[in-house]
């Protein structure tokens, strides 16, 4: 499948023109991760946004299991907007392929593409609520 084809069966980029999807994979890094490693690190800095397009994984925050994340998922966009700690762990459960992007480009994308901004937020929102449920009650 390629590249273009990928992005757009992610929810993520589903409002996105064809034209649109093509800028954002110009974007984007493809990477392979074995299984067993750590694609993130609770309490680590974080300078990348992760979209997995293959493969599953674990997320977990202080040893416990939080949630397990696979095709079409987004990760470290809390670390990437606001500067914070990487807030949980995540493991190849699987052999992942990753389409990355750094702070720089992640906040592009964000600034040309209002539709994409709001996704992010919204999952930003509620991923905080599933690691501090009582922050955002």
């Amino acid at each position: 499948m390629r590249l273009e084809e990928q992005l757009a069966a992610i929810e993520l980029f589903s409002e996105l023109s064809s034209r649109e999807i093509k800028a954002v994979g110009k974007l984007m890094t493809p990477i392979r991760v074995k299984p067993g490693r750590d694609i993130m690190v609770e309490g680590q800095s974080g300078r990348e946004f992760v979209i997995i397009t293959e493969g599953t994984a674990t997320v977990r925050r202080g040893g416990r299991v939080l949630a397990q994340v696979g095709s079409g998922d987004f990760l470290g966009e809390l670390s990437v907007i606001a500067g914070v700690p990487r807030t949980a762990t995540v493991t190849a459960d699987t052999e992942l392929e990753l389409m990355v992007l750094n702070r720089r480009e992640f906040s592009a994308l964000l600034d040309e593409n209002p539709k994409i901004a709001r996704k992010v937020l919204v999952g930003a929102v509620k991923r905080i609520h599933q690691i501090e449920p009582t922050v955002t009650n």
